[in-house]
């Protein structure tokens, strides 16, 4: 049988590979000026991270999360039925989002000690979830984001949405072509009654909605606003909404919020029936659709005050964002874009006979030095499959070497796209070059 890569799954090759590590660039680039630092957390985490963190009810953790044994402990857990024997520690998954490793990573490490400065950390990594695949909805996918802990003013919610349509703008994106929509989903004072009331109007018209939406009034009832059932969603239109129900600190934030946006000239939509898929989201929420795109979200993100104590930490406020890799690839090349970066140019190095291959692997290795990118002949191939081969590794110059020119401490240099030629001083190929280049 031949091996082949598991559904959901894709191979980042060529110009994909390039996209993604455009990327990050960007990220390095936009996230550096604002004070974030990289950071890398394990694939792989106990699962009650991901449980306390992302929350029991959601979809995330009981549907989509995968979960990890060891074969011994895959072989318990076959026998016994349930997992409940297992240690805390044998207790895997793979990470399907960001933000909960990271926070486990600075409660751990002690990133944000009483009275400290705010930590602020971005990621470029990969993530996993078990869904159905389908078009920018992979099992394994990538995402940048960013985590901002230990601040709780609203200007750092500001700046996570300007530094998030900077991003954007990097990638090459018409920002008049996306839209940006923000709400309050607000806090422990304010909200469990608002979701009361929210299951209690789901309750009341239960005849009305979709069997998941009737499970998700006793586990999740918010969510109900994202089913993707039509008629579940006409008659949501009609639910409470939070704004009408924010406590005064909570609808305070939010309005300071929108008055530093305002000011930065970022054009949003208010749409008071955002919710986030997962539980430990507060206040702000954002989100940034492509209209036309046909990816639908391509990021989102919003502030997490309570997520650090359900870790395991001292109360700290939170804010951040993720950008989902795939999704924004392929809504840039819907708009007419392109994110990955063209090959840089090389330089072909070729040899007029096969006792020159010496010095073809001389000068290959003397350019390759100076940066400049160096193909050469591996095969045997005569002068005139060289040419060709330059050709295909897209050459914008070549560099040929003949046992005359050579003994006159000359190379002949060609350009490949007009075809001209001229004899250069061995010595003075690199500057020539790095010249041209």
């Amino acid at each position: 049988m031949q091996a082949q890569r598991a559904e959901g799954t894709k191979d980042l090759i060529g110009r994909d590979m390039r996209a993604w590590q455009k990327m990050q660039d960007v990220a390095a680039e936009v996230f550096g000026p604002f004070g974030f630092e990289a950071v890398e957390t394990p694939a792989i985490e106990q699962l009650d991270v991901f449980v306390h963190g992302i929350g029991q009810s959601t979809d995330v953790v009981r549907k989509e999360m995968f979960r990890v044994f060891s074969g011994a402990n895959f072989e318990r857990v076959l026998q016994e039925g349930t997992d409940a024997k297992l240690k805390a520690k044998q207790r895997l998954a793979l990470r399907p989002e960001g933000t909960a490793g990271v926070v486990r990573a600075v409660v751990e490490n002690n990133l944000v000690p009483q009275g400290a400065a705010p930590v602020k950390l971005y990621y470029a990594e990969a993530m996993f979830r078990g869904e159905r695949p389908q078009k920018g909805r992979l099992r394994q996918f990538h995402q940048v984001g960013i985590e901002w802990l230990g601040a709780p003013d609203p200007a750092a919610d500001a700046e996570c949405i300007i530094m998030l349509m900077r991003f954007y703008e990097r990638l090459g994106f018409d920002l008049s072509k996306l839209r940006l929509l923000i709400n309050s989903m607000g806090d422990p004072a304010c909200r469990p009654a608002y979701r009361d009331k929210v299951r209690q109007f789901i309750l009341d018209h239960a005849d009305e909605m979709c069997d998941e939406c009737r499970e998700r009034a006793e586990l999740n009832p918010l969510r109900a606003f994202d089913c993707k059932n039509e008629h579940c969603h006409q008659v949501m239109a009609d639910a409470p909404l939070m704004p009408e129900h924010l406590c005064d600190e909570c609808r305070d934030h939010y309005a300071k919020v929108k008055q530093y946006l305002d000011e930065a000239g970022i054009a949003y939509v208010e749409d008071p029936t955002l919710v986030r898929g997962l539980d430990y989201y507060t206040r702000t929420v954002f989100e940034v659709e492509a209209p036309g795109a046909g990816v639908g979200s391509i990021g989102g993100g919003g502030r997490y005050d309570g997520l650090v104590e359900l870790e395991g930490g001292k109360p700290t406020p939170g804010v951040g964002f993720a950008v989902g890799f795939e999704r924004a690839m392929l809504a840039l090349e819907a708009f007419g874009g392109e994110m990955a970066d063209d090959v840089e140019r090389c330089v072909y190095v070729a040899n007029a006979g096969a006792e020159l291959r010496g010095e073809v692997f001389s000068l290959a290795n003397l350019l390759r030095s100076a940066g400049i990118r160096t193909e050469c002949d591996y095969q045997g191939r005569s002068l005139k499959s060289q040419f060709k081969q330059a050709d295909k590794v897209g050459a914008a110059y070549m560099v040929v070497i003949g046992g005359d020119e050579l003994a006159s401490g000359n190379v002949r240099l060609r350009d490949m796209g007009t075809g001209d030629e001229k004899l250069v001083a061995r010595t003075e190929l690199v500057d020539e070059l790095l010249g041209r280049l």
